[in-house]
């Protein structure tokens, strides 16, 4: 009877274990306190998309004055590797280049992304602009050039370089 009990225990406690799968992570409404992580300044302060990155190391995100930047966060070696979740504005959904929104967030690995566009990013840079749909991203294209592409398919060179590498050069190189 002793081994029954026990043998019932340990199988409740892993029950219980696999129940306690972690919540999905959400992005954070953007307020006038978020500062950009590589410049410092007020993220709000510039136009065209935002980002977050949550991860497990801070309980606050770490924010991003464009797209390409919290793209580049996660492809830089010496920053942090913990990433529980990366959105981007879902610029579909965004007011404006201007207003990209507070609550307009889209996991970046879900997101289409349009490189080598006419608009440039929150610091004057060439962008990578997210859109929640394909044809949202492809209306975009039509209005303001540039190649639709995938986050996993996002160049590193157009992240982390010049910004002006082609995506069909480098297709899936990350």
């Amino acid at each position: 009877m002793k081994h029954l009990l026990m043998i019932a225990a340990m199988a409740l406690a892993l029950q219980a274990c696999e129940q306690k799968a972690e919540a999905p992570v959400k992005p954070v409404s953007l307020t006038a306190e978020a500062i950009g992580h590589f410049c410092g300044m007020n993220v709000l302060e510039h136009p065209g998309p935002k980002g977050q990155v949550i991860t497990a190391s801070y309980d606050h995100p770490i924010w991003f004055s464009s797209a390409r930047d919290t793209i580049a966060f996660t492809m830089l070696p010496e920053e942090a590797k913990d990433i529980k979740g990366v959105f981007v504005s879902d610029m579909a959904r965004a007011p404006s280049w201007e207003e990209p929104g507070a609550d307009n967030w889209i996991e970046a690995s879900k997101a289409f992304f349009v490189i080598q566009s006419d608009l440039k990013g929150g610091m004057g840079a060439d962008e990578a602009v997210p859109f929640g749909t394909e044809d949202a991203a492809k209306a975009f294209v039509a209005e303001h050039g540039g190649v639709v592409v995938r986050f996993a398919d996002i160049p590193k060179g157009y992240i982390l370089g010049a910004g002006n590498e082609t995506a069909a050069a480098h297709s899936g190189e990350r």
